[in-house]
This record gives structure tokens, C-alpha cells and sequence, in this order.
């Protein structure tokens, strides 16, 4: 046996190139992408075809929704009963759809969650009243049929649909190298655009767009494309819609009453309280959800007080939820040609028209030939009527009398079986009568379809009364309203933050927490092991905190991203990336515009203003110019630089005081001006500035520390040491000669 013989080779390229081929048609063409006559896909279609054939139409009692699906699978559609089911509870979701196709009874899912539904055992279905629009012609003349799988039924190769069911109700689809999606469209509106285009085959896209404003989802969430992107996205196929929640205002609360289309209510409430977890969301109390039957979608935010700004807050959540969404628009579909192709609105119309105008037009001629057929038959048995007698005499002496009649009445054969077949009762008189009136109606009503039939303008004006009738009948209002809007902005970090006063507290090993309050005493606060206080600023959350290190750089990082004090902190070096052999010495915080006093303990230093120790990098900035082996004094604050003093203190119990003016403003730092005489010979034998202080004048006080003594200094006592800058300054009492620190008081 020639093994050869009993099988094709073939280079694997070229199979793989035609299975993936063949693969990829099917998955484009029977399975992702629409049809643009019924606008429904292979299983939508299948499902709503085998429902009409097992009697479910909208005036029947429901069936089990399983009976339904085991007909689809074991008929026409052979694949999972799991998809096959999903795809049918899709059609019944008025939420999903905007004119749905199938009554469902039973759980069929809820905005909350569309995968919730019931299964297939335990729901009911069966068709809508619109759905008939689908299939009221189904059996006039008007489709292709095609056998099945297996080829024991046929089915429709597509539903005669009266309407474009390809806009009203949209489509989702991902194929191969192909998607679609197509937006959900008002009925009024597109048969209004319809219409227009057969009285106006000529018009443009945007006197269309007169009647089609935009999609019209099933939720009653507003649309705030402009309008002319709008008209953009309909002149090319592809663009986006965006759609916002709608909410109202009731008791000084936000009542959110419409989500965008596929947006779930605990979704949103689930991002909402993700943000008031993080603290994102100081101005928000709380939230309930108070949705119930007559209320499907009711969200209530509860303001922190009457003084927050209602517009600021949805505005930032609309930009950080999907309250407001955007959806992108893809007009991806099988034309009549059988090739898909993004199309624009007027080549979806103009393409759906054709197809209406030859659905209309086998749907008369199929009519016509069953009225010529008809009248046919009634012409026989008028004949069979005027030759009575002499037909009853063929019938009762001819062994086969249908051969005499055809040849005594030059009668067809389908004539002769109809008045063979005819029982005596249809021979009387008023049946007669009844044959002749119903001859008389067929006649006109041929004449009236070959009229029809053979003239353009009445075909065009007949699909427009039905089109007009059916919009009628079936349509209602828009649900989403068009109100052009700016795109939602999220607020700035910083508006986000509670203003709440905090203490910084900087550690000798360079950790960072933040205690709140002011009256937080950082000296005792718990350190670790071999760790111990270096210095503290106190401010807000909503301010930014500055670093600056032993070789003058200067750090800054949100003080609200600061950790709590109620453990040890962090280190700053997981933030920052301060020079090698650098460690962190002073912290300050206070608004941009705040002066302060910077110094290094050799004595030198300057005034600025806080913005510029900001530096929005991991390696800082250049603040100040050190001297080697100097260090960074605790910053000091200035607040009238008219009037505010600045005493400086020596470790070796020398305090001069001098007025803020006389020290030099730089806005890019540097070494400053001398602030206190410290002789070489002093400087070698280690006395440097221990510390700075600013006081108001005439009401000033200071506080010195040596070791665990203090001495309070107040404005009388300071006079004592008021001089000039750079001044040697005067001598402390007997026992600070060894001065520590020196902090402000009042």
C-alpha cells in the first residue's frame, strides 16, 4: 500500500499561514464582529431565531431559559452552554442593553455586579415586544437560509431587522487584529436620521448629526464630549465618549442618583473609601449607599462640614473614580459586501438603507407571487363555479377526472387539484360571493405592489412610514443627556491634606517622625538603641518639611508623608541621597514666603526665604557654604524683619544681639555674614555658636540651656547684649559659660 497516496504534503509555512487564515475569518466574520443588517452576531442571532421557534414571543409564558440554550447548542450553535447562556442574559440586562431583546424572569444580574445571574436552570425568558422587529418578516421572502452544522436544519444567514439594530443596541468584540465597539444609540433618533437620508441622499455627516446628537446609553449618566468631536468621531469611525455621573445636592449632602454606563455603585463606593482610608479625601465625612427598586442607583457623600466646596470635591472624585468614564468608539462591522470595515455614520445608514430597501422589496415580491398564486387558484374555481354541473359530471363519471378538466377547461394542474380538493360546503352560493370579494381585494392589492415594486419614490416612502411607525411605537426619550463639559481635574496632593499642627522630629542617626501637636516635648520622646534627639521644627500637615545635612544641602519632602511618632520613623536616607559621609542636622517647616535665619557654627550665616530650601530631587541642593568641620545650627524664624532681633549664643557664654536688617537676603544661598566675633585662637580651641534665636522686639524672650540648667533671658535682659553684627557680644552669668542650646520662648 502507497502510504503516500492517502494523505497531502504540504510545507508546515503554508498550513500554518491557512489554518491561522481560516481561523482568523471565522473568529472575524462568525463570531466578534456584526452584521450591519440585523446587527447582531452568530449566537445573538441563533438565540433569538431558535426562541421564535419554540413559540417564546413576548405574549407567550416564559420556558426555562436551559430549554432555550440546549436548542441554540444542539442546533445551530455548537459551542459552551456557559458562553451561549452569558450571551443570552446579556440581550435580557436593560442596563446593558438599551432595547433589550429578551424578558427575562428570575435573577438576571444587577448594575452592581451583571455576572451575578442566576443559572440557566433557574431563569425564565423569553422575546420582547421590539424583538418581533427582528423577525416579523422572517418568513416572507426576506433572508438566505443556510444549513446548520450538521446540516439536518436550516437557519437564517441574517434577520430581515425593520430597524438599525446595529446602532440601537451597539456591540463589543475583539477578533484577530480587528475590534469593535459600537456605542448604544437612540431609536427616535436614528430612524429620524434615516428618514432625512432618503429625502436628502446627498447629506453630510453633520446635518445627520442634527438628528443623531451622540450615543444614548441605557444609564442616564451625561455625556460631555463636545459636540464637535462628537461629529468627528461619527465623520471617521473611531473616537471616544465620555460620560459623567450625575449627582444633586439634598440637605447639604451629594446625592449621586446616575453612574455611567457598565459602572457598578459598589465599585465607585469602593474607590471613594479606598481614598478616605488613605487620607486622600480630608473634605468627606462619610458615604451610605441608599439604592433600592425605585432607586437603582442612590449614593449619598456626606460632607466634613457646610464649608467644604461641594463642585471641588466631585470634581476631583469624577477625575479619581469612574464616575467619570471614558468609552472608546470603534464602528468595526460586516458590511453587505461580507468584508468588515470601520464605517462613518452615512456609510452605515446608506449601507443599512440598501439593505432595508431589499428586504422590502423580497418581502412584495415574495407577497406578490403568493397573491398571483392565489388568484391563480380563484380563477379555477370561478371557472369551476360558472361550469358546475359539468364539472360534477366529470368528477362523478371519469375514473380520472383531473386530465378531463384540464382539457374540457384549459386549467393548470394546480387548478385542478385546488377545485378537486374543494369540499361541497365552499360550492354554495355565498361562498361564491365571498371568492369574488376576496379576488377583488387580491387584484388591488397586486396592483398596488406592482406600483410599488416598479417605482422608487413609493418603495422610499413605504420604508419610511414603516420606519416612522415602528419608531413610534417602539421608541422613547434619550436617557443620556448631552451637556458639554470640561474633562474632570483631580486636586493638588496638597489640597487633599488636613491641615493638623504636627511636630517634625529629626533624630541623631538622621530618622524622621512626625508627633501631632506642638505641645510634644521631642527631647524625651523613645529612640532607638544608640539613637537620641537632634532637633525639631513644629507646622502643618499641609506644609513641606526641609533637611539640611552637614555639607550644607538642603532636602524637602511633604510633611503629611511624614510617619507617625508613634514609632521609631525612618530613616531619611531612604528618601533622600545626601552626600557621602553627610548626616542630617537641622529641620525646619514653615510656609514658602516664611523668612528664616540659616547658620553654620562657625559663626556665619543669612537670611531666606523657606522656598528656596526646597528641592524636588533625591540629591538636594547646594544651600549653604560650610567651612571645614563646621556644622548646621537649628534655623530660626523671622517674622517682621523690621523689627525682629537675632541672638546668637556661643558655647563658651557669649550673647550678642542685633537686628535682623543688618544680615544680607540670598535667594540661592551661600556663606552669609560674619554673625558673632569668634576668634581663630577660640574657633581652634572648639567654642562655636551653640545657637540662634529671633524675637520681636520690646516683647522678646530666650531660653538658654546648660546641661539640665536653664536661663530665661526676657527683652529687659536682652537689651544687655543688644549690638552691632559681628560683634564679640557680651559675657553670660556665672554657670553658662557652656551652653547647650537656646530655643525661643514667647
Amino acid at each position: 500500500m502507497n502510504l503516500q497516496a492517502s494523505y497531502e504534503q504540504i510545507p508546515l509555512k503554508d498550513y500554518a499561514e491557512r489554518a491561522y487564515l481560516d481561523y482568523s475569518m471565522y473568529v472575524v466574520l462568525d463570531r466578534a464582529l456584526p452584521f450591519i443588517g440585523d446587527g447582531l452576531k452568530p449566537v445573538q442571532r441563533r438565540i433569538v431565531y431558535s426562541m421564535s421557534e419554540l413559540g417564546l414571543d413576548a405574549g407567550a409564558k416564559p420556558k426555562k431559559s436551559a430549554r432555550t440554550v440546549g436548542d441554540v447548542i444542539g442546533k445551530f450553535h455548537p459551542h459552551g452552554d456557559s458562553a451561549c447562556y452569558e450571551a443570552m442574559v446579556l440581550m435580557a440586562q436593560s442596563f446593558s442593553y438599551r432595547y433589550p431583546l429578551i424578558d427575562g424572569q428570575g435573577n438576571f444580574g444587577s448594575p452592581d455586579d451583571p455576572k451575578s445571574f442566576a443559572a440557566m436552570r433557574y431563569t425564565e425568558s423569553k422575546l420582547t415586544p421590539i424583538a418581533h422587529l427582528l423577525l416579523d418578516e422572517l418568513d416572507q421572502g426576506t433572508t438566505e437560509w443556510t444549513p446548520n452544522f450538521d446540516g439536518t436544519l436550516k437557519e437564517p444567514s441574517w434577520l430581515p431587522a425593520r430597524v438599525p439594530h446595529v446602532l440601537l443596541n451597539g456591540s463589543t468584540g475583539i477578533a484577530v487584529g480587528m475590534a469593535t465597539d459600537i456605542p448604544p444609540h437612540n431609536l427616535r433618533e436614528v430612524v429620524s436620521a434615516c428618514i432625512h437620508l432618503l429625502d436628502e441622499p446627498e447629506a453630510s455627516i453633520a446635518e445627520l448629526c442634527r438628528h443623531v446628537k451622540g450615543p444614548d446609553f441605557p444609564t442616564a449618566a451625561e455625556i460631555i464630549t463636545p459636540k464637535a468631536e462628537l461629529k468627528a468621531m461619527y465623520a471617521t469611525g473611531n473616537g471616544s465618549v465620555r460620560c459623567r455621573a450625575i449627582h444633586k445636592i439634598e440637605n447639604g449632602n451629594v446625592v449621586i442618583t446616575a453612574l455611567p454606563y457598565q459602572v457598578s455603585p459598589s465599585k465607585i463606593l469602593a474607590q471613594i473609601a479606598e481614598q478616605m482610608r488613605a487620607k486622600k479625601l480630608p473634605m468627606l465625612e462619610d458615604l451610605r449607599d441608599e439604592s433600592d427598586h425605585e432607586n437603582p442607583v442612590r449614593l449619598v457623600l456626606i460632607p466634613r462640614s457646610n464649608r467644604v466646596d461641594l463642585d471641588e470635591m466631585m470634581q476631583h472624585l469624577n477625575a479619581t473614580t469612574d464616575m467619570e468614564r471614558s468609552y472608546r468608539v470603534n464602528l468595526n462591522l460586516i458590511g453587505l459586501d461580507g468584508k468588515p470595515q470601520v464605517k462613518t455614520l452615512k456609510q452605515i445608514l446608506v449601507e443599512w438603507l440598501t439593505f432595508r430597501s431589499n428586504t422590502v422589496t423580497r418581502r412584495l415580491k415574495h407577497r406578490l407571487e403568493k397573491v398571483e398564486r392565489r388568484l391563480h387558484l380563484l380563477e379555477g374555481l370561478r371557472i369551476a363555479f360558472l361550469n358546475l354541473d359539468e364539472v360534477i359530471r366529470i368528477v362523478r363519471s371519469e375514473e380520472e377526472p383531473k386530465p378531463v378538466l384540464i382539457a374540457r377547461f384549459k386549467l393548470s394542474e394546480e387548478q385542478a387539484d385546488y377545485i378537486l380538493e374543494t369540499r361541497l360546503r365552499q360550492l354554495a352560493r355565498l361562498e361564491e360571493m365571498k371568492l369574488n370579494a376576496e379576488r377583488d381585494a387580491l387584484e388591488e392589492e397586486r396592483a398596488r405592489i406592482a406600483v410599488t415594486l416598479k417605482s422608487p419614490a413609493k418603495l422610499k416612502l413605504l420604508i419610511k412610514d414603516e420606519l416612522t411607525a415602528d419608531a413610534e411605537k417602539y421608541g422613547d426619550k434619550r436617557r443620556s443627556p448631552i451637556i458639554e463639559r470640561d474633562v474632570a481635574q483631580a486636586l493638588d496632593e496638597s489640597a487633599l491634606v488636613v491641615s493638623e499642627p504636627i511636630t517634625v522630629v529629626l533624630s541623631e542617626k538622621g530618622w524622621i517622625r512626625a508627633a501631632k501637636g506642638h505641645d510634644v516635648d521631642a527631647v524625651t520622646l523613645g529612640y532607638r538603641e544608640g539613637d537620641g534627639y537632634r532637633a525639631a521644627a513644629q507646622g502643618k500637615t499641609t506644609q513641606q518639611v526641609a533637611f539640611i545635612d552637614s555639607s550644607g544641602r538642603s532636602y524637602s519632602t511633604a510633611a503629611h508623608s511624614l510617619p507617625s511618632a508613634r514609632g521609631n520613623g525612618e530613616p531619611l536616607t531612604g528618601r533622600f541621597t545626601p552626600a557621602p559621609g553627610a548626616h542630617f542636622e537641622a529641620v525646619a517647616i514653615a510656609d514658602s514666603a516664611h523668612r528664616l535665619v540659616l547658620a553654620s557654627d562657625y559663626g556665619y550665616g543669612f537670611v531666606t526665604k523657606f522656598e528656596a530650601l526646597l528641592a524636588n530631587k533625591k540629591a538636594g541642593k547646594q544651600l549653604i557654604n560650610m567651612d571645614d568641620d563646621a556644622h548646621v545650627v537649628a534655623p530660626a524664624y523671622v517674622n517682621d524683619p523690621a523689627r525682629d532681633r537675632i541672638v546668637v549664643a556661643t558655647n563658651a557664654g557669649h550673647l550678642l544681639m542685633f537686628s535682623v536688617a543688618e544680615l544680607p537676603e540670598l535667594d540661592n544661598g551661600g556663606k552669609g555674614n560674619k554673625l558673632i566675633e569668634i576668634p581663630k585662637a577660640k574657633l581652634a580651641t572648639g567654642e562655636r555658636v551653640a545657637g540662634i534665636a529671633v524675637v520681636t522686639e520690646g516683647r522678646g524672650e530666650v531660653t538658654l540651656w546648660a546641661g539640665q540648667r536653664k536661663l530665661i533671658l526676657k527683652w529687659a535682659d536682652l537689651v544687655e547684649y543688644n549690638g552691632n553684627r559681628a560683634q564679640r557680644g557680651g559675657n553670660l552669668p556665672r554657670g553658662f559659660q557652656r551652653v547647650d542650646r537656646i530655643e525661643t520662648t514667647a
